[in-house]
């Protein structure tokens, strides 16, 4: 990382920037730190490709690999990453396990806090609930394309859920199904179940959502990525996320999974 100094004159008069240092300033650019990730993933062609395809993309740093949940947690503990990227499909302890057991010794309190990403090809209802009941932060498929998962590292990193377009229905079903259920209970900042009280609905009629808005928000319901759904509504990527993004403060969410969830028992979506 270039660090950039000023060099103080030689006389002992204050050190100021004259018009020529200010344009030197101006032009560099000031690199901020690149996310740190970890993989935990006992496959190691799996893992050797994701190192290489993450190690390819701009601000992001694979600071640590392992092949086991031993291993991973040694290095959670040890290197304290922003994201740690585990398969559940593990040897000595699968990933569930891993994630519940690193999460269980870490209070909200602690910072910097390591998120937890899974990557799996398990889509099954019992390993998605059973994952974020663990304290799993996102739930990602493991044929995503690198963009998606960077866009879902991002995320994940920032405080915010990305799930999977693939097993988003059965995160919704479960809410509609069980709204206090105990996952819903535990995982308030991944899905926030709150039913719609007077003061939600004052922000509906204040801030009305527009008609393209709508259709973007149905389609967040059904699980689609932002890609997806610029193919179905013939707009740019770049589009969707303005409207994605007008979509969660007209709605106070912090999250398209909280946006959903939050059009399902508003009756904006049925």
């Amino acid at each position: 990382m270039k660090i950039l100094q000023i060099r103080e004159k030689e006389s002992n008069s204050p050190t100021s920037l004259n018009d020529q240092d200010k344009t030197n300033l101006s032009s560099e650019t000031l690199m901020v730190s690149p996310m740190r990730v970890v993989l935990i993933e006992d496959h190691n062609l799996t893992r050797m490709g994701l190192q290489a395809a993450l190690q390819e993309q701009d601000g992001i740093e694979v600071v640590g690999e392992a092949a086991n949940a031993t291993q991973g947690l040694k290095l959670l503990e040890s290197l304290k990453p922003d994201v740690a990227i585990v398969d559940i499909g593990l040897p000595d302890m699968d990933g569930i396990d891993l994630t519940r057991k690193f999460k269980s010794s870490h209070t909200d309190t602690q910072e910097p806090q390591t998120r937890v990403l899974i990557l799996t090809m398990h889509d099954s209802e019992d390993a998605v609930l059973a994952a974020f009941a663990a304290g799993a932060d996102s739930y990602c498929m493991k044929d995503i394309e690198i963009e998606q998962l960077v866009e879902a590292l991002e995320v994940t990193q920032e405080g915010n859920a990305w799930i999977d377009p693939a097993i988003a229905s059965i995160v919704l079903r479960q809410v509609k199904r069980d709204p206090s259920s105990e996952m819903a209970a535990n995982q308030d900042r991944t899905v926030k179940i709150d039913g719609v009280g007077p003061e939600y609905e004052q922000v509906i009629e204040a801030y009305p959502l527009t008609e393209r808005e709508l259709e973007v928000l149905e389609l967040i319901v059904a699980g689609a990525s932002n890609a997806a759904i610029a193919d179905k509504l013939y707009i740019t990527v770049g589009t969707v996320k303005t409207h994605v993004r007008n979509i969660l403060n007209k709605l106070c969410v912090d999250d398209r999974t909280q946006a959903a969830v939050h059009a399902l028992r508003s009756g904006l979506i049925t």
